[in-house]
C-alpha cells in the first residue's frame, strides 16, 4: 500500500514508544520467568536470574502505571485507529484496501484488550507460587494465556501496520521530528470526550474497568 512517509503526533509517539518498549520487555522477562520455573511446553538455554520475577514485576507495574494514559489517548484522540462500527461491514470487501485497514483497526483494538487481560491476571499472581513449584495455579495459567494473547496481538499489530502503511508507517512511530502543532499545549486538540460509537464505549469500559481492577484486586488477594 501507500509508501508515503506519514507524520505521527508527538504525544502518540511518546506514549506508543514507551508502551512498545515496556511490552517487549514484559514479554521477554515473562518468558524468562516461565523458562526458569516451568518449562513444561519447552524452554531455552537462558542464564538463571535470581530476581527474574522481581524484574518482570517491576516492568509490568511500570506498564500498568502508563497504561491508563495510553488507553485514554487511544480511545479519545486515537480512536480512528481502533475498530469502528462500519469495520464489520468493511470486512465483506475481502482483499481491498479498506479490508486491510479494518483488520489493522481490529489488531490495534485487540492489543489493548490483550494488555488489559495481561495486567489483570499478572496482578493476581503471588511471587511465592513458582519457586514453590505451584505451576498449576489458575491465575498463573491465565497469565500464560494472556502472555500468548499479547504476543499474537503484537505480531498482528506489526504485520497489519506494515501491510497498511508499509515500513514508513512503522518507522514514523519512532522518529524525533517535531512540528509546531506538537507543542504540549496542542496535545489535546481534537480530543473526543464522548463517543458516538456504542462499540467503542463498550470496549473502553472493558479496558478501563480492567485497569481499575488491576489496581484494586491485589488488595483483596493478600
Amino acid at each position: 500500500m501507500s509508501q508515503s512517509s506519514p507524520y505521527q503526533p508527538a504525544l502518540l509517539r511518546l506514549l506508543h514508544g514507551a508502551a512498545a518498549i515496556l511490552t517487549l520487555l514484559a514479554l521477554i522477562s515473562g518468558f524468562w520467568v516461565y523458562n526458569t520455573y516451568d518449562k513444561r511446553w519447552g524452554s531455552l538455554d537462558l542464564p538463571t536470574l535470581e530476581d527474574i520475577q522481581g524484574i518482570h514485576g517491576t516492568i509490568a507495574l511500570t506498564f500498568l502505571i502508563l497504561f491508563p494514559v495510553f488507553a485514554l489517548y487511544s480511545f479519545h484522540l486515537g480512536y480512528r485507529r481502533l475498530v469502528q462500527e462500519q469495520s464489520f461491514r468493511q470486512l465483506k470487501q475481502l482483499g481491498k484496501p479498506v479490508w486491510w485497514i479494518s483488520i489493522h483497526r481490529f489488531a490495534n483494538t485487540l492489543m489493548l484488550l490483550a494488555a488489559t487481560f495481561s495486567v489483570v491476571t499478572g496482578r493476581m499472581m503471588k511471587e511465592e507460587w513458582l519457586p514453590a513449584g505451584e505451576i498449576h495455579r489458575q491465575w498463573y495459567l491465565a497469565h500464560l494465556v494472556a502472555w500468548m494473547c499479547v504476543l499474537i496481538s503484537l505480531a498482528l499489530h506489526l504485520l497489519m501496520g506494515a501491510k497498511v502503511g508499509g515500513v514508513p508507517l512503522l518507522v514514523s512511530m519512532f522518529r524525533w521530528k517535531l512540528r509546531d502543532e506538537d507543542a504540549p499545549r496542542s496535545w489535546l486538540q481534537g480530543i473526543k470526550v464522548k463517543h458516538s460509537s456504542l462499540l467503542l464505549k463498550v470496549i473502553e469500559g472493558v479496558v478501563i474497568g480492567g485497569i481499575i481492577l488491576a489496581f484494586i484486586l491485589p488488595v483483596f488477594n493478600s
